[in-house]
């Protein structure tokens, strides 16, 4: 009950909660404004409103009004599983947004195929967010590209661009997205020629690595696959350089933040990471969109928040072309989507509710991210 009241609490102070009227759409969006990945939930949020405010400000959605309820998760499973049901039961909501990670959405992708309430992730990965056990969530849907091409990517860039031939990986075994893509980095690293000469694993409470840090130098990789949220990474790239491992580091989305280079310093110079946009981007969509970020928040937009404006327009170009908020109705034209020019590329929602679009690599450079290339499907 405490869990479920500070959920309640943090909906109310976060969305001035009012009585639903007709004449409107309720959108939930479930995110992590307090806990580990915090970072993520504030752009999330800032991102997800600006899309919001743009639509109301042009008059709304099929004649509607856009009404919306912000519910931190933490980043919690448990409590992203309140978050849905409190959206669900209690506002009602004709669709969600969120949640971030993989570990917290994929419950709540359960809650909303139960209820039947289509609902969005701008940036969870794994693939178990919209199929489990061979069976499609289909109300379940995402902005981003999935895990097993993420993985895919940075092996190949691995093997093919960087020619590294023994990687070492290290992940949280306690989550699913790091997990995940562990898996599919490893074997396909090794199904292109390389070998995998460490494979260890972490509690999601370790802050000290070094006898795990210890064999991978002991192994002689010379590549060292990071995939985890940067909180994890920056202490892991710390401790990984003051044990002399001279790898080359390399990691997926969830390096992207600003604070990874505050937790890691120079110790994550050099690196590589995949992600789903680079502002550096000349296209049209990616300048606008990072010019009026920067204006309202003063920073970059990194991609987490990015995915979320691209996951709230399809939500709303679906919401447009169902006509209003039936939520079936809404699925089906979430469904329907195909060509969709999002600021992180050009969306088509394939059969399982994914999204199929590029990928980009980046490196950290002088404490910047860099971008590399743009790797498509």
């Amino acid at each position: 009950m405490k869990r479920m009241t500070a959920v309640l609490a943090a909906a109310l102070l976060l969305s001035g909660c009012r009585a639903q009227t007709a004449n409107e759409i309720r959108i939930g969006l479930i995110t992590p404004l307090t806990g580990d990945v915090k970072t993520f939930g504030e752009s999330v949020k800032n991102a997800f409103e600006m899309a919001v405010d743009e639509a109301n400000r042009a008059g709304g959605v099929a004649g509607m009004k856009i009404a919306f309820v912000v519910v931190d998760d933490r980043n919690d499973p448990t409590e992203a599983s309140n978050a849905a049901n409190l959206l669900i039961n209690r506002h009602k909501v004709h669709a969600i947004v969120g949640s971030v990670t993989s570990k917290a959405t994929i419950p709540v992708s359960d809650l909303a195929q139960g209820s039947k309430i289509p609902a969005i992730t701008p940036s969870a990965t794994n693939p178990k967010v919209t199929v489990a056990d061979g069976k499609r969530k289909d109300f379940m849907f995402r902005a981003c590209f999935i895990d097993p091409f993420q993985g895919r990517v940075m092996s190949r860039f691995a093997r093919e661009t960087l020619r590294k031939e023994k990687a070492a990986v290290l992940f949280d075994a306690s989550n699913d997205y790091s997990k995940g893509i562990a898996e599919f980095f490893g074997n396909d690293f090794k199904d292109l020629g390389g070998k995998v000469v460490a494979y260890e694993s972490y509690g999601k409470d370790d802050v000290d690595f070094s006898p795990l840090l210890t064999k991978i130098k002991a192994s002689g990789a010379d590549v060292l696959f990071l995939p985890d949220y940067y909180n994890k990474v920056g202490l892991i790239a710390k401790q990984a350089r003051e044990k002399g491992i001279k790898a080359t580091l390399i990691g997926p989305d969830g390096w992207d933040s600003p604070d990874l280079v505050k937790i890691a310093g120079d110790a994550v110079e050099g690196g590589y990471f995949s992600n789903h946009y680079s502002p550096e981007d000349t296209r049209p969509e990616v300048a606008g969109w990072v010019k009026k970020y920067r204006e309202k928040f003063g920073q970059t937009p990194d991609a987490l928040g990015t995915l979320a404006y691209d996951a709230t327009n399809l939500l709303l170009d679906a919401i447009r072309k169902a006509g209003g908020n039936d939520p079936l109705k809404i699925r089906e034209a979430l469904a329907a989507i195909k060509g969709f020019k999002g600021v992180t590329g050009e969306f088509t929602i394939d059969g399982n509710g994914d999204a199929v679009k590029s990928a980009v690599i980046l490196r950290i450079v002088d404490g910047r991210q860099k971008f590399v290339k743009v790797v498509d499907p």
